[in-house]
């Protein structure tokens, strides 16, 4: 059947906006399930570890004295200066890197002023009580103490258990709320890690590797991956 005037001109206008908005070329990433469930461990080393690492490395001269630690202690291993002494927190009795079993939340028997460096990386999504969190957190530290913090902007749910206990993800301004009331104004520093690729990479489990530094350090405050924080007592 001819088409009219009308119907070919809209036809013909159809075929050419289908051409401008065909799918983007995705490739092996055009599925509906994760290349890795492992957050790319099987593949190298998780995106996220990039950023962490990269912080911590930024404020190596914090991690001193006497350092704390959640699960064990290698980032104090790894990035410490002059640490004198080590501990490291966990909820969970049956870790045998534990110098001190408390939940964060309720850590009341943690003495006051103990510390030089709270090493918090990829935890507090963990905890439902925020708050309760960063008041212990500020708490434990000495004066002059700080808190190197790590939360994730952007992640997949923890397999298993974080169906119950994975509860939050975080933006800058969140962070910046939190610290400043306890921390104050003047005394955290909030910075934003990652970008659209990034974020699509640690999603479907690729490893870091697998991109180039040119594409790892381009940083979009709009497609954060990981927030990381400074805060002194």
């Amino acid at each position: 059947m001819r088409l009219s005037t009308y119907a070919f001109r809209r036809h013909s206008m159809m075929k050419r906006l289908r051409r401008l908005l065909r799918p983007a070329w995705l490739g092996t990433l055009r599925r509906t399930t994760p290349i890795s469930n492992s957050w790319g461990y099987d593949r190298g080393t998780p995106v996220d570890r990039y950023f962490i690492e990269r912080f911590l490395n930024e404020h190596r001269q914090d991690i001193r004295s006497r350092v704390l630690e959640v699960k064990n202690s290698g980032y104090t291993d790894q990035f410490g200066v002059d640490v004198e002494h080590r501990d490291v927190l966990d909820i969970d009795p049956a870790n045998p890197q534990a110098t001190i079993i408390a939940d964060l939340t309720a850590a009341d028997g943690i003495p006051s002023n103990s510390f030089d460096c709270f090493i918090l990386t990829q935890t507090l999504q963990l905890i439902y009580d925020t708050r309760a969190a960063i008041a212990h957190a500020h708490r434990i530290l000495r004066k002059g103490g700080v808190l190197l913090m790590t939360v994730p902007a952007m992640s997949q749910i923890v397999h298993g258990p974080g169906l119950k206990n994975d509860y939050w993800r975080f933006t800058a301004a969140s962070c910046s709320v939190l610290l400043e009331d306890v921390f104050g104004a003047g005394h955290y520093s909030v910075q934003s890690y990652g970008n659209v690729l990034t974020n699509i990479a640690f999603l479907t489990g690729m490893a870091y590797e697998e991109l180039s530094l040119r594409e790892l350090n381009a940083m979009d405050r709009y497609f954060p991956l990981i927030i990381a924080v400074r805060a002194v007592k």
